[in-house]
């Protein structure tokens, strides 16, 4: 009898939290106020449950797929949205391959090496935590800087990135900078950040692209 229940329990455990794909500690205690920590070890020795990092787990059987991986991005370190080189692939402006999810947060920066990828966070001041849309996928949804605050983000993180040289090894890929970047918008965007050395190495940047 106490066998069955536990089945039961197991699959009532799925049902609930197949939809979230990425949950916590604390929603599993609020669907499930008597459900143990060590029945968590339990359920993860025994292969029901991943854990991604302390306090937050996905089922078994979940597709490890992109817009996943981008949702646990989010997750992990709140608040954040994916950006930097990992956007820059996502909108094919860049060739490269880029591995690690890279994001923008308020918090400290940090990195997080996990069962299902790698998680690189960088700070930025909470005045500029702007300019992310939420996208929604068949099975999920995340949030992502525009393609406009992706390559602000990332040349502002990267200072050392200043002369027309370093702008071209950046390979940015002028079809998808033509398709998906609003210049008017990419130019209000780089007004707010209100940064002058930002706005000098922007401008080189922007003749680069031009003249490439």
């Amino acid at each position: 009898m106490s066998h069955n229940r536990k089945i039961m329990n197991t699959i009532d455990f799925q049902k609930q939290f197949q939809p979230y794909q990425v949950f916590s500690l604390q929603d599993i205690k609020k669907f499930f106020p008597d459900f143990s920590y060590r029945q968590i070890d339990r359920w993860e020795k025994k292969g029901y449950l991943i854990k991604i990092k302390q306090g937050f787990y996905t089922l078994s059987d979940q597709n490890i797929s992109q817009s996943f991986s981008f949702l646990v991005a989010n997750r992990i370190y709140h608040p954040s949205y994916v950006s930097l080189e990992k956007a820059l692939k996502y909108y094919g402006l860049i060739p490269e391959e880029v591995f690690q999810i890279t994001s923008i947060s308020t918090k400290k920066t940090a990195e997080f090496d996990t069962s299902v990828g790698n998680f690189g966070y960088r700070h930025i001041s909470p005045k500029l935590f702007w300019g992310y849309q939420l996208v929604k996928t068949s099975n999920s949804k995340f949030l992502i800087a525009e393609p406009e605050k992706a390559i602000l983000d990332y040349l502002y993180q990267n200072p050392r990135l200043n002369t027309v040289d370093d702008f071209e090894g950046m390979r940015i890929n002028e079809d998808s900078f033509a398709e998906y970047i609003d210049i008017k918008k990419f130019q209000r965007y780089l007004d707010a950040f209100n940064n002058k050395a930002l706005t000098k190495r922007v401008n080189t940047f922007l003749n680069t692209i031009k003249n490439d």
